[in-house]
């Protein structure tokens, strides 16, 4: 493929005498058109030449024959005894000296003149006594016809072959031709026009006999034939030829000038691209009627469409966010209408892939080189992580403030935990010893007796909670222990017992379940948290569901899942869900997610919420098996021990 393209560039840069080659080309082209011209020609001019000269010939010949014939005529019709007198009266004679005849000369049988007219002296040499022939004569060269007599002797007549041409030749071949008789060694006998032949004349010659012995009649064109390279044409097609070298020239200069300045416009446009792509503020050029006519990469990086998808669109912009649609088109129609504000303005924009992003733009007017402006030129500046910065900032300060009331709150739940030993251990006391004394005086109503005993079980674990959350706040470490996961949630459910009323709770605990590693105390308030906020998320729903289950993933943990039917999460994420002092109920202070969630990182697990098995919210979290579970395999999910409680 190198071959080729190198070809094609060579090809490319020799462009410039495609020009001239064609002028060349049809030069030569029409040089050949008008040699064949010129040959056709001069063939055409040489038959027409020979069929003059055939037809001029039978003229001649049959004068002179018709001449001839009056001589043998004479000869016989004179007398024996002829004078000059006589001879010169004779009606033949005299037609004839009128006509062609130069004289007529009478010999007796011994070549001696008897009777001569007109009265000139003859040529002292005798005509021979061939039937005709051509001999010098005064007036010039001469042909002669000889006859015999019957009575002896010979008639001799002479005559001009220049009279015979005078007398033959038309007029239109006298202005076409020069016509001449010659004799066997060239000698001009008559001729009529210029006696030199101009070169570049045509001629042709044919025999007269045997009217005129080796006499020839000789045509020559009077105007020279010239080669079409003597003519204008020649001329013209030199000019033509010179001024598409010219033009070809210039054309080769001006390719040149402009490969030049392709070359530099190819090295700025690089330059400018490599600018911008090197720049990481967007920039986008739009026209008079908002179509976009220039991306730069950093454009195309920020809205994640390529520049062929970009360039040529129309608002609505793909950009935009289509729940603002309104309010994008109305800013794009207030910038077309140059009202947009020179200090720039924000925007919320939509990358490709759906997330969202906040921009700064900045317009300006874009104005050709003839003053003229042709459109706005925009540059954008991705906003998004200042304002994500703000809104850190922001939220931290709000945390800070938070965090120092929750620093109160740890003060005063410490205080209160403190203060509340004293008044629960009094509880208890009094509680013992209320049993103590009913039973010493026998009452055994065993009602009574058992909501003392409940009494003094829940006195006991209010001590502990208060205990465990004393410490837990004074940032001492849990106090794991061996848990198994089913008593965890009965005791919860009791616990919870009165805020269960109409709500139905499902329990699904496989058999063989592994026991966990976990401060019991923490792990029942985590379980209780978020029982109650499935509660509160049901509290206006029909047919309220809660579903408490737990299952062994992996070798090393149990995951607790608590489900509900509720309306969900609506696409919060545990993250969002767990942040200090986010809350989703108006009443709400937002910790006690975050709490659960240090609880349960701090006994080496993990938190997951989705979607649940009813269709609401889950909230999931794991335990770290015991240590002596972890080597066995366990029991999966199995058939689960499930039962329900709650009133409806």
């Amino acid at each position: 493929m190198a071959v080729p393209r190198r070809l094609l560039q060579t090809l490319k840069r020799a462009s410039w005498a495609l020009p001239l080659l064609l002028a060349l080309a049809f030069a030569a082209s029409v040089g050949v058109w008008l040699r064949l011209s010129d040959i056709r020609d001069l063939e055409e001019e040489r038959l027409t030449l020979i069929t003059d000269a055939l037809s001029l010939e039978a003229r001649i010949s049959d004068w002179l024959n018709a001449e001839h014939a009056a001589v043998d005529r004479l000869a016989l019709q004179l007398p024996g005894q002829v004078d000059d007198h006589m001879l010169l009266n004779h009606r033949a004679v005299a037609e004839g000296l009128r006509r062609l005849w130069v004289s007529a000369t009478v010999l007796d049988a011994n070549n001696r003149v008897i009777a001569h007219v007109p009265q000139q002296v003859p040529q002292a040499a005798a005509p021979s006594k061939e039937r005709s022939g051509v001999s010098l004569d005064e007036g010039g060269l001469t042909a002669h016809w000889s006859a015999a007599r019957p009575q002896g002797g010979r008639l001799v007549v002479r005559f001009a072959p220049s009279a015979l041409l005078r007398q033959t030749l038309p007029w239109w071949l006298a202005q076409k031709y020069d016509v001449r008789l010659v004799d066997g060694l060239g000698q001009r006998l008559a001729q009529t026009g210029d006696a030199a032949t101009l070169p570049g004349t045509q001629s042709y010659r044919v025999s007269v006999d045997p009217a005129m012995r080796e006499t020839w009649l000789e045509l020559n064109t009077r105007i020279p034939h010239r080669p079409w390279w003597y003519t204008l044409a020649a001329g013209l097609m030199g000019v033509f030829i010179l001024l598409s070298a010219l033009a070809s020239g210039m054309l080769r200069r001006q390719m040149r000038e402009v490969q030049r300045a392709e070359g530099e416009a190819r090295t700025e446009a690089a330059w400018r691209r490599a600018v911008e792509d090197s720049l990481t503020v967007g920039l986008r050029g739009r026209d008079l009627d908002g179509r976009l006519t220039h991306v730069n990469r950093a454009f195309c990086d920020l809205v994640g469409y390529g520049a062929e998808e970009l360039l040529g669109r129309l608002p609505p912009m793909p950009y935009w966010p289509a729940d603002e649609m309104a309010d994008s088109l109305r800013r794009h129609q207030r910038n077309m209408a140059g009202g947009a504000p020179r200090e720039g303005y924000e925007a919320r924009w939509m990358h490709r892939d759906g997330h969202e992003l906040d921009v700064m733009i900045f317009e300006a007017p874009l104005v050709d080189a003839n003053g003229v402006q042709i459109g706005w030129m925009g540059s954008i500046v991705d906003i998004s992580a200042r304002k994500q910065a703000e809104e850190r900032e922001r939220r931290r300060t709000e945390a800070l403030a938070h965090q120092a009331r929750l620093s109160t709150l740890g003060e005063v739940a410490s205080a209160l935990a403190h203060q509340l030993n004293q008044p629960l251990a009094a509880i208890a006391g009094y509680n013992a010893g209320a049993i103590r004394s009913l039973e010493r005086a026998g009452q055994t109503d065993e009602i009574v007796m058992e909501a003392l005993r409940r009494l003094g079980e829940q006195a006991q674990e209010a001590g502990r909670i208060v205990q465990r959350i004393r410490a837990f706040l004074t940032r001492r470490a849990p106090q794991p222990e061996r848990c198994a996961v089913p008593d965890l949630a009965a005791r919860v459910l009791a616990l919870l017992k009165r805020d269960l009323r109409g709500v139905q709770v499902d329990v699904e605990m496989p058999v063989g379940l592994p026991d966990v590693q976990a401060d019991a105390v923490l792990i029942e308030q985590v379980l209780i948290n978020l029982v109650r906020n499935a509660l509160d998320e049901l509290h206006q729903c029909p047919g309220a569901r809660v579903r408490i289950a737990a299952q062994r993933v992996g070798e090393r943990f149990v995951r607790v899942d608590v489900d509900d039917n509720g309306p969900g999460l609506q696409g919060r994420g545990i993250d969002q869900l767990t942040t200090a002092f986010y809350s989703t109920k108006a009443e709400g202070m937002g910790m006690g997610l975050a709490i659960c969630r240090s609880v349960i990182e701090a006994h080496h697990g993990g938190m997951e919420a989705g979607v649940g098995a009813l269709g609401g919210a889950r909230i999931s979290f794991t335990l770290p098996l015991c240590a002596g579970e972890r080597s066995c395999d366990g029991a999966g999910p199995g058939a689960a021990a499930s039962h329900k409680e709650g009133a409806r």
